[in-house]
Parts: structure tokens; C-alpha cells; sequence
């Protein structure tokens, strides 16, 4: 069906060139003396459309491919991309046609004919590509203008429940953020991009039983907030091409949706920090309700292996909270009573300092 479209449309511009020019065409090159019916328009579009006709058997079919391949690119685009390129597409048309009104009264004929076809494709093209390439710097400026909208309408209350988490691959699998969100003390509307959604699929296609487990975890957690909690998710279908790294695209759109990034990465924490983007991490919301340790405090606990340094002994609490013994080495496999010297706590977890209890009786 497609190549007989092709196909009359072919036969529909050869007939029109056909009527147009072959006439002069034929009267230059002079044949001689021919009949008046061969030197009319009519039989120039008939000879016009049957030689268009006969070229669409070699051509008909790329052309054909080219479309169908230009109708899957733009059927797998997100629909977001499609819309704002269409956008940028008409305005660069309206503008090249505005350029075009004062160009057809210069009456120059080169200048008339040629210079508005080459004007109307660029600005075509170069509208197609900036609403292409900056939807999300113009959806974030929609946005903005809404939430300006909602401020001056007084409803400041909704603004703050619709903001915006971005949840990062690694907070994802940690399965954590599914039980915040069953409290409630996540609000707002949780925002997937696509690119943490295709490496999470990357990792559970991976050959390694580990990094597969996890993957295949973190897609389950998703699927379990998108369909067991009261909480709005959303997915992000835009991707940034010209970034490789998935922790530097979730920042950029962090930067142009005003949201906030949701992870449990140190490093992921620092670069938001040093971005000025907000950033919620999940360990500093562990750190902060776990039991507080002070120095001196008593605790009972069993030295399991070596530290890394001279005569340490390492245990933990039962939240996993890591306690590094000073003299502990002697004690690895007993339970013994230690009193607690200091606490080191970071976005990376929490570390607590302690020495036997037995070896401060002694002193």
C-alpha cells in the first residue's frame, strides 16, 4: 500500500513538471518539425508522469525502507521529544516564511526562486532541533512558570507535597526507600528517569549471579511502589545523549526539574553537594534514628575478628553499626563489656571507638 502511495505521488510530480516544462524543453532542443499534439502541456504531463512512473520501480522501494525506518525512529521516541521537535519544527516554518514575504519583493530571480527553498529548510530544521535538544530546559521553564502560578494563587501547601525525588540505581536495589515510603516520611511524587530504569535492566541481564540478583531486586522494589504504595510514581521517559555517566544525567535533571536527588552513594552525595542540588541520603536518615552512643557509655558486645590496625578487634551492634576495640585482638570470639571512647559518623555510616571495659578497671 505504501509503495503505491510512493508511487502515485511520483506520478503526480512528474505529470505536473511534465506540463510545465518538457513543452520548452522540447522546443530547445529543436527537434524539427512535430506534430502540435507533442508540443502541447497535456502530452508533456503524460510523458511527464510515465517517465516518473517508470523511475519508481528502481527507487520506490528505499524509499519506502527510508520511511519505514524514519516511522519506527519516531514511533520508539518518547512522545515528549516528538512534541517539542514538531513545536520547534512549525515555528522555524512560520519564522522562515515571515523571512520569505520581503525576499519575493526584491524581484531578483535567483534570489526570489532559491534563497526562501534554503531559508525555509534550515529554519526547519534548526526549529526541529532546538525543540529537540532543549524540551527539558522547556518543560523545566512550563514548570516553573506553573509553580510561580501556584505561589501567586497561594497554594505554596500543594508545590511543597508535588515536589519532586529522583531515585538513583543504587538506592533503588538498597530496597530501603519502599519502607520509607510506607511510613510517609517520603512525599511528593517519585520520579524514575528511563536511564536508571534501563541500568537497572543492564545489571539484571548481567552474566554475574550477584550483580543479576541485584538488579532483579531493584526492578521488584519498583514494582512493588508503583503498585502496593500510596505514593505517585512517575517515569521519566528524556535521556541526555552527550552525558555517558548515569549519576551525572540524574544530576542535570535534578538541576531542570528543581528536584531532589534520593540515593545512598557517598560519592553521588558529594558531587549533588558541590552542585548545589538538593540531596536526600538514605544513610544519613539511618544514622539519624539509630540509637545514640555517647562516650563512656557501657555496651556488650562479641569482637568477631581482627581491625585493621595494631591490636584492634572489630564487632558489631545488632543494627550493623561497626565498633572498632582498642586491645579487642585478645578477645576475638568472646563477649565482653566495652566503654565507648568516641563515635565517628558520616554520610557513609556511622563508626563508634571503644576499649575494654576489663582493661579500664586495670588502669
Amino acid at each position: 500500500m505504501l509503495k503505491r502511495i510512493v508511487q502515485l505521488f511520483f506520478v503526480l510530480i512528474g505529470g505536473t513538471l511534465g506540463f510545465l516544462f518538457i513543452p520548452e524543453v522540447i522546443e530547445i532542443l529543436n527537434f524539427g518539425e512535430l506534430p502540435n499534439w507533442v508540443m502541447s502541456s497535456y502530452a508533456g504531463a503524460v510523458f511527464g508522469a510515465i517517465i516518473f512512473y517508470l523511475s519508481t520501480f528502481w527507487l520506490a522501494d528505499y524509499i519506502v525502507g527510508l520511511m519505514k525506518l524514519m516511522e519506527e525512529a519516531i514511533v520508539k521516541a518518547p512522545i515528549t521529544d516528538v512534541l517539542f521537535g514538531t513545536m520547534g519544527l512549525i515555528v522555524g516554518l512560520i519564522v522562515a516564511y515571515l523571512i520569505g514575504i520581503p525576499i519575493d519583493a526584491i524581484q531578483v530571480p535567483v534570489i526570489s526562486s532559491v534563497l526562501p527553498i534554503f531559508i525555509t529548510f534550515f529554519l526547519g530544521y534548526f526549529g526541529f532541533q532546538i525543540g529537540f535538544k532543549k524540551r527539558d530546559e522547556l518543560i523545566n521553564l512550563f514548570s516553573v512558570a506553573q509553580r510561580k502560578d501556584k505561589k501567586k494563587d497561594g497554594d505554596v501547601e500543594k508545590e511543597r507535597s508535588g515536589s519532586m525525588k529522583l531515585l538513583d540505581t543504587s538506592v533503588i536495589i538498597d530496597g530501603r526507600i519502599a519502607d520509607i515510603c510506607k511510613t510517609g516520611f517520603l512525599e511528593g511524587t517519585l520520579i524514575i528517569p528511563e536511564f536508571v530504569l534501563e541500568e537497572l535492566q543492564h545489571i539484571a541481564d548481567s552474566s554475574d549471579v550477584l550483580k543479576r540478583n541485584r538488579g532483579r531486586r531493584g526492578l521488584d522494589i519498583l514494582n512493588k511502589i508503583q503498585k502496593e504504595l500510596p505514593i505517585k510514581v512517575e517515569i521519566y521517559e528524556g535521556d541526555f545523549d552527550e552525558i555517558q555517566e548515569v549519576d551525572s544525567k540524574l544530576v542535570k535533571l535534578a538541576k531542570l526539574l528543581s528536584g531532589v536527588v534520593v540515593t545512598n552513594d557517598f560519592n553521588l552525595n558529594k558531587v549533588c553537594e558541590l552542585q548545589g542540588v538538593p540531596v536526600l541520603n538514605i544513610n544519613d536518615l539511618a544514622n539519624a534514628v539509630k540509637p545514640v552512643v555517647l562516650p563512656g557509655e557501657e555496651l556488650n558486645v562479641q569482637v568477631i575478628k581482627d581491625g585493621k590496625e595494631h591490636n584492634q578487634g572489630v564487632a558489631y551492634l545488632d543494627d550493623g553499626t561497626m565498633i572498632v576495640v582498642e586491645g579487642g585482638r585478645d578477645y576475638i570470639g568472646k563477649q565482653i563489656d566495652v566503654i565507648v571512647t568516641s563515635v565517628l559518623q558520616t554520610s557513609a555510616g556511622r563508626m563508634i571507638f571503644a576499649k575494654p571495659k576489663l582493661l579500664e578497671k586495670a588502669l
